[in-house]
């Protein structure tokens, strides 16, 4: 596997954690986890790039070894800290983003906020951002309420990083043991009980009283200057509600001014645990290209 380094960069009053793979000096690509993962989950993509790249994987605060917040999650707070990862690791040169699930969603809403900053975006199946209605209110607080008076929530614990790893096979026969045993060492922490449980802020489960409409994240889609990679699976729920769902799809697609729809076969929502070779060549092609 190829080396990584380890940085904590201070963002946002966050202790952020940050993998960088390669020289200071290549071109640079960031890669943006999606919910439940981390950073080093791209490691298998950066073994299949053949090109000489400095890529960028921060940990999202709360996952992974980022620092937690003192409270509540709240989604806008991922846009703000991307753009403080920009500024310090690109802050002359518009970016090049990967963004995976959440990751993609975060990357895309920025991509529209501030064009200016992103040059190119591959977004792994991050397009189902959720929709809510001001009728949801009411509901939503007395749920965001209740969180905060029990503190009731967690992960699963497991007694051996194995049960992890057994686990991610079981669900996902696509991934190999060997790759199953690197992710159990990097999304696994120990807990007070000398178990394992998931590297994570159990309040990332919490809903927020924050409504968050369709309209608005359509809004920022339209302000995209950025060529765009629209990457599904074939076999991702992701891409299935889509697939009953066609109006939807053709909703969102529209939206993206010069987009590309890259279909992969033989993988579910994780493209990059499932097919990262298939995924290094599409990125080397299309970033690769923006050198040229």
């Amino acid at each position: 596997m190829k080396a990584f380094r380890s940085e904590f960069a201070p963002i946002r009053e966050r202790r952020v954690h940050v993998r960088v793979w390669g020289k200071d000096h290549a071109p640079t690509l960031f890669f943006f986890h999606g919910w439940g993962d981390t950073g080093a989950s791209f490691q298998f993509v950066v073994d299949a790039l053949e090109r000489d790249w400095r890529v960028v994987a921060p940990d999202w605060r709360g996952f992974g070894e980022s620092q937690w917040n003192d409270g509540v999650y709240y989604f806008q707070d991922y846009i703000a800290d991307l753009d403080a990862l920009l500024e310090r690791y690109s802050p002359q040169t518009p970016a090049r983003i990967v963004g995976h699930s959440m990751g993609g969603i975060v990357a895309s809403l920025y991509a529209g906020i501030r064009p200016e900053r992103v040059s190119h975006f591959a977004n792994l199946e991050g397009f189902v951002f959720w929709t809510s209605t001001p009728e949801e209110s009411p509901e939503r607080f007395e749920a965001w309420l209740r969180q905060i008076s029990t503190q009731g929530t967690a992960f699963h614990r497991y007694a051996r990083r194995e049960e992890f790893a057994e686990n991610l096979t079981r669900k996902n026969p696509r991934l190999t043991p060997d790759r199953a045993a690197f992710l159990s060492q990097h999304s696994l922490r120990v807990d007070e009980k000398g178990g394992f449980s998931f590297a994570a802020d159990p309040r990332h489960r919490w809903i927020t009283p924050l409504l968050h409409p369709l309209e608005e994240a359509k809004a920022c889609w339209r302000r995209i200057t950025a060529q765009t990679l629209w990457i599904s699976a074939s076999d991702s729920p992701v891409s299935k509600l889509f697939t009953a769902r066609p109006e939807e799809f053709r909703e969102r697609i529209a939206c993206f001014s010069d987009v590309r729809q890259v279909p992969i076969e033989d993988s579910g929502h994780n493209i990059h645990h499932d097919q990262p070779e298939r995924l290094a060549r599409l990125f080397e092609e299309f970033f690769t290209f923006s050198e040229e």
